[in-house]
């Protein structure tokens, strides 16, 4: 890769951040009388620490990684996916290059920040061409990113056509894992050593059951986590959201049962839908949901709307033409979808 000091946007890397109370202090303190809070009210009267340390020691661990390569932020990815644009794009000048379908966040972020948006379409199977992709690369591209398994089409990237475009690129490579839990492909959050142009998203919004405290992670080496700890606003994690962050760690055991059920239900319910007459394919998958084409998906879904039964219709996406993305439930809501479906008629 590229120096980063090359690649970081000229103002962000000579930027002096801000630095609040809690970042000068760091120990036990008796008295606290240096960032003007009101004394009463605790422990909600205190300003959360700013970096997360105690949160970051027990992520650490189960994510396989050395707590100075975790950023952690909220929105869930979202945070994180707009500071890769802040930090290192230059706007009206620089470029990213993305696959095409994606999650649509890349885009908006792309779009809020005024940098240029290259989407490079995967196959007809949703399969990535690494070569496809870095034909679309300039001298002023940034940015890559790849979601793995991807949003909406559910499938996990070739491992070697990723390593292809992370040898092949001099840029940044943003690798979204959101969904890696229900994947049993290779992590790339474990290789960041193996490759110092890379930056991986996590989230606690899927398998972890938390999509409320919008709690998202991002994996990468430390002069680039120590970049974006300059940029984000000093206290960006409040305390209530990572109060729970650190209970979820102590029930990941739990987590993993949730995952296992998940994906046991994830078979049975495409199993169910791919057998329905009205139903062209069902696609792959290494997520908590499946992507299926339907002869008309969209009087499907609005049907299902009158159901009371709420999926996602992707008929407007590219490749994704009378498509709906279905999040794998429960065993009960399961049912109920296919119960719905059974008596649909066209």
């Amino acid at each position: 890769m590229k120096d980063l000091a090359e690649l970081v946007r000229p103002n962000i890397w000579s930027l002096a951040p801000y630095s609040c109370a809690r970042n000068e202090f760091q120990g036990v303190a008796r008295v606290l009388l240096d960032a003007n809070e009101n004394p009463y009210n605790s422990p909600l009267n205190r300003y959360p620490d700013p970096l997360q340390r105690h949160l970051k020691s027990l992520i650490a661990p189960v994510k396989g990684v050395d707590v100075d390569n975790i950023f952690l932020g909220g929105g869930g990815s979202d945070e994180a996916i707009d500071l890769c644009y802040r930090v290192f794009c230059v706007p009206r000048v620089d470029n990213v290059v993305a696959i095409e379908p994606t999650y649509g966040m890349y885009r908006v972020a792309a779009d809020t920040n005024d940098v240029g948006y290259r989407p490079v379409n995967l196959s007809e199977d949703y399969a990535l061409d690494a070569d496809k992709l870095l034909a679309a690369v300039d001298e002023h591209t940034k940015l890559i990113f790849l979601c793995s398994p991807n949003n909406p089409t559910g499938n996990a990237l070739d491992d070697a056509e990723v390593q292809k475009v992370l040898r092949g690129f001099d840029g940044i490579v943003v690798v979204d894992e959101a969904y890696s839990d229900f994947s049993e492909k290779p992590l790339f959050r474990t290789r960041l050593s193996q490759f110092p142009n890379i930056i991986v998203l996590n989230t606690f919004s899927k398998a972890w059951g938390c999509a409320g405290i919008r709690l998202g992670m991002a994996f990468a080496s430390k002069e680039i986590i120590d970049v974006f700890n300059k940029v984000k606003y000093p206290y960006n994690v409040n305390t209530l959201t990572a109060e729970k962050g650190e209970e979820m760690i102590g029930r990941r055991y739990e987590v993993s049962k949730w995952v296992s059920m998940i994906l046991a239900e994830r078979v049975s319910l495409m199993d169910a839908v791919a057998q329905l007459p009205y139903c062209k394919k069902v696609y792959p998958t290494d997520a908590n949901f499946f992507l299926a084409r339907f002869t008309d998906a969209t009087k499907l879904y609005s049907y299902l709307v009158t159901e009371g039964i709420v999926v996602r219709n992707r008929s407007n996406v590219t490749l994704c033409d009378s498509c709906l993305r279905i999040t794998v439930g429960s065993r009960n809501e399961n049912s109920l979808l296919l119960a719905a479906m059974r008596k649909y008629r066209g």
